[in-house]
């Protein structure tokens, strides 16, 4: 087996490698002035198991047709499997079609994947309605969740934490973490109104004056949803507040809001961003045994 780093995973392709006690290389990519994709194995994978670790983030469809292109040609120089390790993995929101004409993107990125694949292993999948991997992809796959680096980060450093989720889809990530340290925890309802409008109120009455809020999320994308859980619960009586997730996407300047929002943000390294500092190397690497 041979770990390689693609474009937007080189930040953790290595670590999994080490972890794993694999070969490493990194995948040479580089784009022509008309901005398409060129890339090369720098070493030989005939007769290999070949694992490209990418995350998809930033130029998101650069990226899959980087992983596509790069599982394609390992194939054809004579690898004998191809694995993806996604530690983020896009267009999984999509899951039905709600409105006439719509691309249910969910299933066409999964017919891609299993043409290309023998097998994918994702970090905390985004799903919706779907609870399991093993119905999007025909392919073997494998889940992996950051749920106990969340919790052992709050008992390392956080003291007297409440947990909170900011919707129904994100409890499932508060309540395990929640299980995992064996504090209370709680869930927020959503109304969404667009992309960028959100409220949100409380399921139930909770002491927060002694409390330090942890607001746990998979992902934070523009922050919307997590900027108006901080103004409730801080006009609730909470005084310190962390927010945790595991896919940091942070657009549109989401990381600045927060922070001036008066909330310490802390984020696994899915996604490289100036707060991940939860690692998650040695869990995808558990994944490829």
């Amino acid at each position: 087996m041979v770990i390689i780093g693609c474009s937007h995973g080189i930040h953790l392709a290595k670590k999994i490698a080490l972890s794993a006690k694999k070969p490493y290389a990194a995948l040479a990519v580089e784009k022509f002035p008309d901005s398409e994709t060129h890339l090369s194995f720098p070493v030989s994978v005939r007769g290999k198991e070949v694992v490209l670790v990418q995350s998809f983030y930033g130029c998101v469809n650069d990226c899959l047709v980087e992983v596509f292109f790069a599982a394609m040609t390992a194939k054809e120089l004579g690898a004998k499997k191809v694995a993806l390790v996604a530690p983020y993995f896009p267009y999984l929101r999509q899951d039905d079609r709600f409105y006439s004409g719509e691309c249910v993107s969910l299933e066409v990125i999964a017919r891609y994947v299993d043409q290309s694949f023998d097998a994918i292993a994702i970090m905390d999948p985004h799903l919706h309605r779907e609870k399991s991997l093993k119905h999007i992809f025909r392919i073997p796959s494998s889940l992996s969740t950051a749920n106990p680096l969340i919790a052992a980060y709050i008992k390392k450093y956080i003291r007297n934490a409440v947990i909170f989720g900011p919707d129904f889809e994100s409890y499932r990530w508060a309540e395990a973490t929640a299980k995992l340290i064996g504090c209370e925890s709680a869930t927020l309802r959503k109304t969404r109104y667009s992309s960028r409008k959100v409220k949100v109120a409380l399921n139930k009455k909770i002491d927060l004056g002694r409390s330090h809020v942890v607001i746990v999320d998979d992902i934070i994308s523009t922050g919307h949803t997590i900027l108006e859980t901080i103004k409730l619960l801080k006009g609730l009586g909470a005084k310190a507040i962390t927010c945790i997730c595991v896919h940091g996407i942070f657009a549109e300047g989401a990381l600045g809001k927060l922070q001036k929002a008066g909330a310490t943000v802390v984020a696994c390294n899915t996604i490289p961003n100036p707060v991940a500092k939860i690692d998650v190397s040695t869990l995808l690497a558990s994944a490829l045994k």
